[in-house]
């Protein structure tokens, strides 16, 4: 396993946990960034960051759910695996429930842990994709004109260019034109994938 496998957050207020899990994680090839608390972790601004978060539960100031509810906020934020020693199945319905990939207690296993942190950087990777997917779309749509969106939007209904001229109020040669252009700016070659990134950009 290489650096490139992936970066890890640690949030962890003991300093001999967050070395231990520091020298494994590094040990394993991971790319790691420790912090002693979650406000530190928030002030270093990588909370947008691909990777996944491993954060301990009980902590002082801000725990581990205070800082997984001010996350949740965020569409870019990495997966959270909980660490805690302090565990109960209330606490950990609760964090798996606002989204957490998984819950492990302390001493955890380097192997579950490694495993877990595999888990979470491809569900991270899946949902970055996804999210610079609808946001190639949504750039895509916003390039069409106030017309061209019209015409799209009746093509995507179905309607033939005859049709799409009468509920406008133009002609047959302009709606070929305009769907030309949206078609053109969309990169797509058929209606049938017109629909599909119609709906991609719409979810």
């Amino acid at each position: 396993m290489s650096a490139a496998a992936g970066q890890v957050f640690l949030v962890d207020d003991q300093p001999a946990v967050l070395k231990a899990l520091a020298r494994l994680l590094g040990a394993a090839g991971y790319t790691v960034r420790a912090y002693a608390s979650a406000r530190e972790f928030l002030a270093a601004g990588h909370a947008g960051d691909a990777g996944c978060l491993v954060l301990d539960l009980s902590m002082p100031d801000m725990d581990g759910s205070a800082l997984q509810q001010a996350l949740a906020r965020q569409a870019a934020a990495p997966p959270i695996i909980f660490l805690t020693g302090h565990g109960d199945l209330d606490s950990g319905i609760s964090a798996m429930k606002l989204g957490a990939s998984d819950f492990l207690t302390k001493p955890v296993d380097d192997g579950r842990l490694l495993a877990a942190i595999e888990v979470a950087l491809a569900r991270n990777r899946a949902a970055r994709a996804e999210l610079a997917e609808r946001d190639g779309v949504a750039a895509r749509l916003a390039s069409l004109t106030p017309r061209e969106r019209e015409v799209m939007e009746l093509v995507v209904e179905g309607l033939l260019n005859k049709q799409i001229a009468a509920a406008l109020g133009t002609v047959e040669k302009t709606v070929k034109v305009h769907r030309a252009r949206v078609m053109q700016k969309l990169q797509v070659r058929s209606v049938s994938a017109l629909v599909r990134l119609v709906d991609r950009g719409r979810r």
